[in-house]
């Protein structure tokens, strides 16, 4: 399984609220919604969140074994 938990520590680390990564990011509230549940998103919606917060992907997301 794919964990996004890593972003959001990394948002809270920089103090950067949720509506400044989707806004910079231009990822659709249903995209963000996915990440919140660790749902399938996207390479190309990660890409542009990594673009947007100037990071590697692997500080974004991580594999966890179910």
């Amino acid at each position: 399984m794919i964990s996004y938990r890593k972003l959001w520590i990394k948002l809270k680390k920089e103090s950067l609220p949720y509506s400044y990564m989707r806004e910079k990011a231009k990822i659709s509230p249903g995209t963000f919604i996915k990440l919140k549940n660790n749902e399938p998103v996207s390479l190309y919606s990660l890409e542009k969140i990594c673009r947007s917060l100037d990071c590697n992907i692997g500080e974004i997301m991580e594999y966890v074994g179910d």
